[in-house]
């Protein structure tokens, strides 16, 4: 008897994007990054305004954070928190070249209404390694946000929290690894986690889409789900038709000039959970 495939149900979202104005790469600090290599600006703001015409036409809200001269990757909002429940938990980041993104996103928070807005005592890089999932954050170590940070975390969000330890440099933040789809449904690259995580994973996701090695090299989790379509980028075709099995609605987009810095779609987006 054929599989059922499940009725997927969209909910519209409230997202923080950044221009990325001033987008270079000049500097190297994850394997993707190569300063020797020339960036257009101009096509990653092309490419940028599609990705944010595409939220918009999808029914969802977009919010703006003002680019800072002088940080090319903030256009990587995601990393700058994660939102949860009316409360903003602001990033601390790893690299220097970055850490001054922080002060920009505490600033915005603040600007606008949110009732409680926390700098991240250890390191912490926001949504790039703590991602919602039902009422769960998944949250990731291994590269960049510290394992001490995901206690901070648990408290300040008042979510329990599942520590997932990647092993692989090549996606060294979560979200390069694993992308939400639904509450209860993920999809992942299991050679990206080490063998307590992968145990982990396949004990609260067994029906899991798994991620094979060449459509996690270019970067098709780092996916945006709204639960149910999934924007991903254009190059990774497996696993958009994997997602259409499941009941998804694949939606293609090209960051392919993002993706010199080491982010895609979801890098570039920040979620602000009520």
């Amino acid at each position: 008897m054929p599989r059922q495939t499940p009725e997927r149900t969209a909910t519209l979202r409230r997202y923080l994007m950044c221009r990325p104005t001033h987008f270079t790469v000049d500097y190297a600090i994850n394997p993707w990054m190569d300063p020797t290599q020339p960036t257009d600006t101009a096509l990653a703001l092309r490419q940028w305004e599609r990705l944010h015409r595409t939220y918009r036409g999808l029914g969802h809200t977009v919010e703006l954070i003002e680019p800072v001269p002088g940080l090319p990757d903030m256009v990587y909002a995601a990393n700058g928190a994660t939102v949860l429940g009316g409360r903003a938990l602001v990033a601390s980041f790893r690299y220097p070249e970055r850490a001054p993104e922080s002060d920009a996103y505490q600033a915005w928070f603040r600007a606008h209404g949110y009732r409680e807005v926390h700098r991240a005592a250890h390191v912490n890089e926001g949504e790039g390694d703590h991602l919602v999932v039902g009422g769960r954050v998944l949250a990731g170590t291994g590269f960049r946000t510290s394992r001490a940070a995901h206690a901070e975390t648990a408290r300040l969000l008042g979510a329990p929290v599942v520590t997932l330890t990647l092993v692989d440099p090549r996606f060294y933040h979560l979200d390069t690894a694993l992308a939400v789809l639904a509450d209860d449904h993920v999809m992942y690259h299991p050679e990206a986690f080490d063998a307590d995580s992968r145990r982990v994973l396949r004990t609260l996701f067994p029906d899991a889409i798994l991620a094979d090695r060449a459509d996690a090299e270019v970067f098709g989790l780092n996916a945006v789900s709204d639960g149910r379509r999934v924007l991903l980028p254009e190059s990774a075709k497996h696993l958009a038709g994997r997602l259409a099995e499941h009941g998804y609605e694949p939606v293609p987009v090209d960051v392919s000039e993002l993706l010199k810095g080491g982010g895609g779609a979801k890098c570039c987006t920040l979620e602000l959970r009520p």
